[in-house]
């Protein structure tokens, strides 16, 4: 059996080192800065946050670097490791929404989104350098546009990074970078934990539309290392597709439901379930009103996922380790069952991992392919993902990747 691949977090230097290199190789001069962000997973409270309710991601300590320099003009030219030979120059005096294509509509976008709201960002040269890995929802678009965002803050002295309350206006530039520049649905958790989460926290974000977005989270302590634990996140390397119709489709039975309902959206019954003297009862009256069977389902998963965050939070402060995982594994088997959003590498690799020891395990990020995470005693990580390769290989599917995770700092200047 092959040994399973571990993809490692560049360290602050050799991550600006990357980045500098290359910006010199592209633009013949060195950088004016370095600056980095991470990408995010989510600990449980999946398809949550475009139903108003909570959601729990961390930081990664894997990141996007990017090395900037302003210009005088307002071009921008931004280039990557990915493809060290293609610089792609755009004018952004001239640039509108959906106005670049590929990669390079994450970085550009955010300038345009900073200029849209007629701040001072003219021209720069970029180049960017990244350990988070793609395709495995993981956010490593997130990464891209927060760290980008970052850097032209402080390049053009915008004042918005230096307080968690500024960052969050480069939350929302990261946001519509990649709906309106990239085209890509995204409800803001990403950015949010890329640009406010802090190293040893989760970040409970409450995604209700009439709080502002510095009423919206909570920092809540996540050490894995006082609990002699580790996390580990294992990309099954399955296709991870959210653009075939089957996340708007979920997300338009929601929006039916709640009309239904008579509410704005789900995590208003979900609260009324919660408060109420008999919950099994409310929720089973809940369902009963909705006409399909489909409908019921993914109503009673948001319902009880919404719950289950709160739990989650509850229980790990309480340091009840095994009640945190049984509703990591509870989130999962809706998901499996009721949200019907796994694929069976995820069914499989979640299930190898709780056979050998994983307190939860559970399909995190939008699914239809991409990753799980394990909670695994301390020095267990590597064994776990092994184990969970061989029976890849015995089954035929694709090798999968690991890493470790923690909760790492967020967005921040590395040189």
């Amino acid at each position: 059996m092959a040994e399973v691949e571990f993809t490692d977090a560049f360290t602050s230097a050799a991550g600006a080192d990357l980045a500098s290199a290359l910006f010199e190789k592209a633009y013949g001069q060195a950088p004016t800065g370095v600056w980095s962000a991470p990408g995010r997973v989510n600990i449980i409270g999946e398809h949550t946050d475009y139903n108003a309710g909570l959601c729990l991601p961390i930081a990664l300590p894997h990141r996007t670097f990017i090395a900037v320099s302003p210009r005088k003009d307002t071009k921008a030219r931004v280039v990557s490791a990915m493809n060290p030979d293609d610089v792609v120059e755009v004018d952004l005096a001239d640039l509108k929404a959906g106005g670049v294509e590929g990669w390079a509509a994450y970085p550009l976008g955010v300038a345009w989104a900073l200029r849209e709201k007629k701040l001072p960002v003219s021209g720069f040269d970029a180049a960017f350098a990244s350990c988070v890995p793609l395709g495995g929802g993981l956010s490593s678009s997130a990464a891209m546009t927060c760290s980008t965002a970052l850097a032209l803050d402080e390049v053009f002295g915008l004042g918005y990074g230096q307080m968690d309350a500024g960052r969050v206006t480069l939350v929302e530039a990261a946001i519509r970078s990649e709906n309106e520049m990239a085209g890509a649905a995204t409800g803001g958790m990403d950015q949010s934990a890329s640009l406010r989460c802090q190293e040893g926290y989760a970040l409970l974000l409450d995604c209700r539309p009439e709080l502002t977005a510095l009423e919206n989270v909570s920092q809540k302590p996540f050490d894995l290392t006082a609990h002699n634990l580790e996390l580990v996140v294992i990309d099954t390397q399955a296709p991870h597709q959210l653009n075939d119709g089957q996340y708007a489709e979920r997300r338009r039975t929601c929006e039916e439901a709640a009309e239904i309902l008579g509410v704005a959206n789900l995590r208003v019954t979900a609260d009324s379930i919660a408060r109420s003297d008999d919950p099994f009862q409310a929720l089973k009256e809940t369902l009963d009103a909705l006409p399909s069977e489909t409908m019921k389902k993914r109503v009673r998963h948001v319902v009880t996922e919404i719950q289950r965050v709160r739990d989650f939070v509850a229980a790990f402060a309480q340091d009840d380790i095994a009640r945190a995982g049984r509703l990591m594994n509870a989130s999962h088997d809706s998901l499996a069952a009721d949200y019907e959003v796994t694929v069976p590498e995820l069914d499989v690799a979640v299930a190898v991992a709780r056979e050998n020891g994983a307190y939860g395990a559970r399909m995190t990020g939008g699914g239809f392919g991409g990753s799980i995470i394990a909670l695994v005693d301390k020095g267990r990580s590597h064994e776990v993902a092994q184990k969970v390769a061989d029976e890849f290989e015995r089954r035929g599917f694709n090798a999968p990747r690991a890493l470790a995770a923690f909760p790492a700092a967020s967005a921040s200047r590395d040189r």
